[in-house]
């Protein structure tokens, strides 16, 4: 979020996208480098119906009142929460800490790092709105993708 210029970039990048139809992720870190800004950005970035998803939330500094401020719709869970929940009382309380105050705030969640059909359910159990991770698949090229999934 060091680019003041970041909304009207993308905007222009993405002219031939229907709004809804691309999203971002900003990593938590990025964003309290500069919080005034980043909360002109990312409302700026909504108006224009750009999905926005705080990436690697709760490893970084973030403020909850920037936070509510933010025109963020997304929290992802970062992996290193999400790897020892199911070991760590500790970590299942942050992570279902975070799901609780996304939904609360009326936000989706990610987690990030699933690597296991355990660890699929307890977050399915949680509230958690979508998972990813070695679980579901390994990552590929863009022409593997394209061709398994488009």
């Amino acid at each position: 979020m060091d680019d003041p210029c970041l909304a009207e970039h993308v905007q222009r990048i993405a002219t031939r996208i229907s709004p809804g139809r691309l999203g971002l992720e900003l990593t938590e870190s990025g964003l309290m480098r500069n919080p005034e800004q980043t909360v002109r950005i990312t409302r700026t970035l909504c108006d224009a119906g750009i999905g926005l998803a705080i990436d690697d939330f709760g490893t970084g500094y973030s403020s909850l009142s920037y936070l509510k401020r933010f025109a963020a719709d997304t929290l992802k869970i970062d992996m290193s929460f999400v790897r020892d929940m199911l070991k760590s009382s500790h970590d299942h309380a942050i992570v279902e800490t975070i799901i609780a105050m996304a939904q609360t705030l009326g936000m989706l969640t990610v987690a990030e790092g699933v690597e296991s059909p355990e660890q699929a359910e307890a977050l399915r159990s949680l509230g958690c709105t979508s998972v990813q991770g070695f679980h579901y698949g390994r990552p590929v090229d863009g022409a593997t993708f394209a061709k398994r999934w488009l």
